[in-house]
This record gives C-alpha cells, structure tokens and sequence, in this order.
C-alpha cells in the first residue's frame, strides 16, 4: 500500500512540474511587455526598462527563469505582483476562500441532485425517468458555462428578481472577513441571519452554472456503474434470497457502483477550477479565477505562474486523496 502511494506521489509531482512548465511556456507567447505596461508609454525609457527587467529577473534566459521559479516555489516563495508589488501567496490565500466557498457549493449541488438521478435512471432502466434524466443531464454537460450563466441571469434575475446578479453579498452589509467564507463570517455579523440568506442568493446562481456539467456528468456515471454492477451474481443472488430491493441496492450494489463515482467526482475538481474563471467572470465574483483573467489582461508573470502552481498544487492533493479514498473502499487495490 506505501508503494502503491509513493508511486502515485511520485506521478502527481511529475504532473505538477510538466502544468508549470507549459504554464510558464505559454504566458510567454501572449503578445504585451509586463514592464512596458507597468511603467507606461511615457515612463519607458530604455535605461528604466532594463532597470525594471533586472529587477524582475526577465533579463536572464527562460530556461533560468522557470529553474529559479521553481526553487523558490518549493521555499514557499512564489515572488510579488508585478501591478499590486503584494505576495503572490497572500494574494492568493485572500481570494481562495471566496473560490473554495463556491467550488463546494457546486460539487455539493451536483453530488445531491446528479448521484439520486443516477440511480432512479438506473433503477428505472427504459423508462421515462431514465430518458428525462439522461436527456436532460446531456444538455446540461453539453451547455457552455459562460451562455448558461448569462441565461440564468436573464431569466432568474432580470426577468424574476429572484437573485442578485453578481458579487458575494450586498453592499448593504459590512463583514469582516474571519474565515473568508461568506456563509460563517455573516452569521458572526450584526445582521445575521439577514446577511447569511443575503449571502446564500449570491451564491445560487453562480453555483447553479458551476454545478451543471458535473452534475451531469456524475448522473451519467452512476447510471452506468450501477446497471452494471446489478447484472453481477451476488446481485442476483441477493434478490433469490428475498432481500428488499431497495437494501439490495443501497447496502450491496451502491458501495460498488460508487467506486468509478469517486474517482470521476476527485477529477472534477480542476474542471470546477476552470469552471470558476468563467463562472467567477461572468458573476463578478471575486476569487482566484477573476483573480487569474486580471493578471492574464496585466502580463503579470508572477500572478500567473505562482497561482497556477498553487491550482495545480491544490488539484494534486485532491486527487491523491481520492486514490486513499478509493483503495479504502477497494481493498483490492492495496496489492497494486
């Protein structure tokens, strides 16, 4: 079984360093000049522009650069903003919060409507319960983010006035922000429970358009994995035996059928992250992938690479996670 993880680690950091890398790569081919935008047409004189450029580290060959990155990266040191001169970490750590609040928020929604979908569809195989569901879970997967936004948008705010269009809460409310999850730090507010449904109507939308592709992405799965798993014969044999159909497939079939489940909702942790740059842009939300769109629109190298790492930091632990996840509820896979 520490074989089976050391492996595992070892290929995550593999994943780690070669995201970086074409991070790092492709910053580079976007057209703009990070110190000609930062001193300005009038500022840019030759001899500040070298200046600024040895400052930065820019002056020295790519290949120097990503090494350097990469040892203060693994000090804990990911360098300054090049538009804010804050630390990229602390700057990161200030929106993750916001992101995070609202990655769980999406998941949760599609775990809590997409898996019970799955398995009426599975349980109801050929009916019209399963076409609905699989139909409708096809065109959620297949909405882009950004149009599904603008039309939930449309409808539920403008048309209905049933939520807020953007932010995270009501200028109305002043929070302080103890945690940096809205939905704790406004039940310690003067305003309470006032400012946590304020809170919550913010976040609706937002994670709704966030939420759809994994939800039906996890409803699909489910489906499959359990009619597959009621075709096997311990299933059958459970049921010759006169179990209830409901504890056939809750305590028997369901355990098994969740294994493909878990592994495909770990991985939907980067697609959630690069479903907040979209989601988080189009409601103003003010977390890392707003966050990411500035820095990308400001040539601010450092933002990009250090939140990229942190990102890819993030999605690695996750997903070694969901192996440890997976062999406790596999034991068949600690021999591996």
């Amino acid at each position: 079984m520490i074989r089976f993880f050391l492996s595992k680690a070892f290929s995550l950091i593999s994943v780690l360093i070669g995201v970086t890398l074409i991070a790092f790569i492709m910053i580079r081919l976007i057209p703009g000049d990070p110190v000609l935008m930062m001193l300005g047409e009038r500022g840019a004189s030759p001899e500040a522009m070298a200046e600024m450029r040895a400052n930065l580290g820019l002056d020295q060959p790519a290949s120097i650069q990503y090494m350097n990155f990469l040892w203060r990266a693994v000090q804990g040191d990911l360098g300054q903003s090049v538009v804010s001169r804050r630390a990229v970490s602390e700057e990161f750590f200030d929106r993750f919060p916001a992101t995070l609040e609202l990655g769980m928020v999406a998941l949760l929604f599609a775990l809590f409507v997409g898996v019970p979908l799955g398995i009426v569809a599975a349980v109801k195989r050929n009916s019209f319960f399963d076409y609905c569901f699989m139909g409708t879970s096809l065109v959620g997967y297949s909405m882009p983010i950004f149009w599904w936004g603008l039309i939930l948008i449309l409808f539920f705010s403008v048309q209905l006035g049933w939520t807020p269009v953007s932010g995270r809460l009501s200028v109305m409310y002043e929070v302080d922000a103890v945690t940096g999850f809205m939905l704790i730090d406004t039940l310690f507010s003067e305003d309470g429970i006032a400012a946590f449904w304020d809170a919550f109507k913010h976040l609706i939308l937002p994670s709704v358009a966030m939420g759809t592709i994994p939800l039906a992405v996890l409803a699909r799965m489910t489906r499959s994995s359990l009619l597959e798993v009621l075709d096997e014969d311990y299933i059958r044999t459970a049921r010759a035996k006169g179990a209830n159909s409901w504890n056939v497939i809750v305590i028997h079939a369901l355990r098994n059928a969740l294994i493909p489940v878990i592994t495909v909702f770990g991985l939907m942790v980067g697609s959630i992250i690069t479903g907040a740059i979209l989601t988080e842009t189009i409601f103003s939300w003010p977390g890392i992938g707003k966050w990411l769109v500035k820095s990308v629109e400001a040539r601010d190298y450092p933002v990009i690479q250090g939140g990229v790492f942190l990102i890819a930091s993030a999605v690695v632990l996750v997903n070694l996670s969901v192996d440890f996840l997976y062999v406790m509820i596999n034991p068949r896979m600690r021999t591996r």
